[in-house]
């Protein structure tokens, strides 16, 4: 089967998030592309959502998340191809520092810009451990066989030299040297040290008692390394002359990192992770039923608003103190139960088109565990289904920590990814899934939905019925007095160049939309502003003449560009008095730009408007 081509789809996202120039950093996890861009009031939000290929949109963490379910490699890799956005872009490759941001988001941003990239590699080296396990048990192969031991290793070398992986992640979100990084890393597993830990040998570095710690699989102690290596990088590169910069600024950050790791870093960051390992492990075990119940019925919420990157850094320790861990197993039947949920829909409905979305949403969330098309295209948007999901999802939790199930990695629950939970509590684990998926559907079919929720005679959305008339009543944008175009004291609007239309002496300055539609225009200095109706009239409002000369002086703009508005809204607010005090003429040009999309564009016979009053009507009859 030919590979789908998403060349226009990834065109299409960067233009609607502000143009290339605009990002400053681009990457991926399992489902969405994840911008950090210059100015997020550039992004067209809602031309974004409606491109086919994308969920939805979602800000988050300081990012600009756009969900793409299961494709999001391939629209990743179109956009690297097709824009001028590089796979490496950083703030400072871009020659500009990082704004600053709330903790939370600094948080987000840094977890998931190290975790997303190795999320593959380890789920399929959990799955290969799981298939192991249970190839193990029924006897079809032996821990001494060579076949197990070469699968062994792929299986279990992404977690032993876990932190050679971090090293790279964090050196590309930290902007610090990568070879570097990862050299430091493979200081922390290197045999004889590791060999040392194990045989509780003493060691010292210039006399200073070194305090060893496992450092295979560990995530904490490698990740704060490579900060302080970004920093210590810069300081040396700014002190270091010219001529040796290139080789000393290597030598001394391994001579400097590797023995300051081992002596305070990775000390200080192994007890800090025994702390909240033990905090959470803690917490669980003080009544596993109710914490877990707690955990699954907030996830939902927590992975619609991609939040769910922040409690990975918990995951990895578990994985690295206990060699498995059980948050994201807890969390895990939350998939099936909005596949569950999704199911319970597409049994239900008799709308077409609604079943074959809701028939695909489900089989990928129940497949492969990619529930953002069920999340964002049915349950959120029927809302019951997606507290029906909710509340399973927290029954299913309360079952998996109760039977202590828990998983070798970090993995996405589905049928295809079950192998991967095999060992203890197993079982349990099953069964809260099957709970989750067809409790949610059952109750879901029976309460949660009904065709009542789409057929009403708004069609969902008001905006649909718009769209629908054939005719553009356009309303008066200000209150004053009409006056012919051909009156207008400037050649482009008497002579019809600019479109048909009217023009007001404003009485007043406050200009209000004329119809329902989007800013698409709007100029700095707020002389001026493009209104393009829902149903595709476009609305020059053009306040005073040769009022840019202004420079914004006299405007106050109370919209932005992109901005969806409704008939009546304040849009711009002029000082009339400023304007002729500069003598300057304020007559403001209402013209349809855009006559020819239209058989006609009609005038009311008025002399006088109310702003609000219908001036010109675009007739496609």
């Amino acid at each position: 089967m030919a590979k789908k081509n998403y060349d226009n789809l990834s065109k299409d996202i960067v233009a609607c998030v502000g143009g290339a120039g605009n990002v400053k950093s681009l990457f991926h996890c399992a489902t969405r592309l994840r911008f950090k861009l210059n100015d997020e009031s550039k992004v067209e939000k809602e031309r974004l959502s409606q491109l086919e290929g994308v969920i939805t949109v979602i800000y988050s963490g300081g990012q600009v998340q756009v969900v793409i379910g299961n494709a999001v490699g391939d629209v990743y890799d179109a956009i690297i191809k097709n824009t001028d956005i590089k796979a490496e872009k950083t703030e400072e490759a871009m020659g500009g520092k990082a704004e600053k941001q709330n903790l939370i988001n600094t948080f987000m941003d840094t977890v998931s810009g190290i975790f997303a990239p190795i999320l593959g590699a380890m789920c399929g080296a959990g799955m290969l451990k799981g298939i192991l396990i249970l190839c193990t048990t029924m006897g079809w192969l032996t821990a001494e066989s060579g076949t197990y031991m070469i699968l062994y290793a792929a299986a279990d070398g992404v977690f032993t030299f876990l932190p050679i992986f971090l090293a790279f992640t964090a050196a590309k979100k930290f902007n610090a040297d990568r070879f570097v990084s990862v050299g430091i890393a493979a200081a922390l597993v290197y045999p004889s040290m590791t060999a040392a830990y194990s045989e509780g040998v003493s060691l010292t570095f210039l006399n200073i008692p070194v305090v060893l710690v496992s450092y295979t699989s560990s995530v904490i102690p490698i990740i704060i390394s490579i900060y302080v290596l970004s920093k210590l990088e810069k300081l040396l590169k700014k002190v270091l002359p010219d001529i040796c910069k290139n080789f000393l600024t290597p030598l001394l950050s391994l001579a400097i990192m590797v023995p300051a790791t081992y002596l305070v870093i990775g000390p200080v960051a192994d007890t800090a992770g025994n702390l909240l390992a033990s905090g959470y492990t803690g917490m669980v075990n003080l009544s596993p039923v109710v914490a877990g119940f707690i955990l699954g019925l907030i996830w939902p919420a927590v992975v619609m608003f991609g939040l769910h990157w922040g409690f990975a850094p918990i995951v990895m320790n578990n994985i690295a103190k206990y060699g498995r861990d059980t948050l994201f197993t807890i969390t895990g039947p939350n998939n099936m139960a909005q596949a569950g949920a999704t199911l319970g829909v597409f049994l239900k409905t008799k709308n077409k088109e609604l079943k074959s979305l809701s028939g695909s949403a489900a089989l990928s969330a129940v497949l492969a565990g990619i529930t953002e098309p069920a999340i964002y295209g049915i349950t959120l948007k029927y809302k019951k289904p997606f507290y029906i999901g909710m509340v399973f999802s927290g029954i299913a939790g309360g079952i998996v920590a109760a039977c202590g199930a828990g998983a070798p990695t970090l993995l996405s629950t589905s049928i295809l990814t079950l192998p991967g939970y095999i060992g203890q509590g197993f079982a349990g684990f099953c069964i809260a899934c099957v709970v989750a998926y067809f409790g949610s559907a059952i109750v879901t079919y029976l309460f949660g939905f009904n065709d009542n929720m789409i057929l009403n005679p708004k069609k969902e959305n008001e905006l649909e019925q718009l769209k629908e008339e054939k005719d553009v009543e356009i309303k008066a944008p200000v209150t004053g007095e009409i006056l012919s175009l051909s009156e207008v004291k400037d050649e482009a609007f008497s002579s019809g160049t600019l479109g048909k239309g009217i023009a007001v002496i404003p009485k007043e300055g406050k200009i209000y939309a004329p119809c329902d539609g989007v800013v698409t225009a709007l100029y700095p200095t707020g002389h001026a502003i493009g209104i393009t109706s829902v149903q595709g009239a476009e609305i020059l409002i053009h306040i005073g003449m040769d009022t840019v000369t202004l420079n914004g002086e006299c405007f106050h703009i109370h919209v932005k560009e992109g901005q969806d508005v409704k008939t009546g809204q304040l849009l711009i607010e002029a000082d009339l008095d400023g304007i002729r005090s500069h003598g300057l003429e304020i007559t403001t040009p209402v013209v349809v730009t855009n006559p020819d999309q239209f058989n006609d564009v009609k005038l009311a016979e008025t002399k006088q408007v109310t702003a609000g009053d219908a001036i010109l009507y675009c007739i496609n009859e």
